[in-house]
């Protein structure tokens, strides 16, 4: 399966968002701590090479325990300062105002000495698409809401938004690469739910999944679908049995796989099935 998507809209931010570097301080970068090296854009690495940069792990509650933490020290080890945090909860997330002052520490001292002493510290939030920068914004901000949903593409313009803590935040519309060149990066950025179901083939990407989790959390997939024999090697085998299991019938009692391909990849991303970390450095 090729999976490519890359509205024309990702293009006019690509330029707004280096048109909008002058003014910006610091920039976070929201990656989906189930997938921290899919869910960075390899173009950030050149667009914001002058500034500041603060690694977020979101949606760190869904994402495996130990892996977080691995993850967490493997970006200092880079030279990259990060937390994980759940931005939904707000869990983790009382870190990061220290760590913003701790990396302005210098800027925020030659502002003082030229009077600027309450000067707001500009941030730019950064990410994909459904990665959860407007979630962030809006659990920081004290007054508008940034708009936010479980689904890509839905903040299309540049905001900003003030914090108590005295930073202003620019929401930034999600940003892809324009080709997707690793099927890995494309098949997990489509698990997570960053690319559009629409343009996907759902079922072949369920049995993608079940590859992994049976692979590697073979008891969180038995426990969640309550499945007490030995799972197959065979995805399609296990997807009819998953299927089978929740009722997911059709007439002659064929298990409905597209149904179930659809409730795997919603109970994947929801967390439901447990704790699972898809990518490790």
């Amino acid at each position: 399966m090729d999976i490519q998507w890359y509205p024309g809209h990702m293009a006019k931010t690509k330029r707004q968002m280096r048109e909008s570097m002058p003014l910006i301080d610091l920039v976070v970068e929201i990656v989906d701590a189930r997938i921290p090296i899919s869910s960075r854009n390899p173009e950030f690495d050149s667009l914001f090479s002058k500034k500041p940069r603060i690694v977020l792990l979101n949606k760190s509650d869904i994402a495996d325990e130990q892996a977080n933490a691995v993850w967490v020290r493997h970006f200092y080890e880079q030279g990259i300062h990060a937390i994980a945090a759940d931005c939904k909860s707000g869990k983790g997330l009382n870190a990061f105002s220290p760590l913003v002052r701790e990396v302005m520490a210098k800027k925020i001292e030659r502002y003082k000495q030229k009077g600027m002493v309450n000067r707001l510290i500009r941030i730019m939030v950064a990410g994909i698409p459904n990665s959860g920068k407007s979630t962030f914004i809006n659990r920081l901000s004290s007054g508008g809401k940034a708009k936010a949903a479980d689904r890509p593409g839905v903040t299309r313009g540049h905001q900003w938004f003030s914090t108590r803590d005295g930073f202003e935040l620019l929401d930034t519309p999600g940003l892809l690469y324009p080709k997707l060149n690793n099927p890995t990066t494309a098949r997990h950025l489509a698990y997570t739910g960053a690319i559009k179901d629409e343009v996907l083939n759902i079922e072949e990407l369920a049995y993608g999944l079940l590859e992994i989790l049976r692979t590697n959390y073979s008891d969180l997939l038995s426990k969640r679908y309550k499945l007490t024999e030995q799972l197959p090697d065979d995805c399609n085998e296990l997807l009819n049995m998953i299927g089978r299991r929740r009722g997911m019938l059709m007439p002659g009692g064929i298990v409905d796989t597209e149904r179930a391909s659809v409730m795997l990849l919603d109970e994947f991303r929801g967390g439901k099935i447990g704790r699972i970390t898809l990518e490790f450095p």
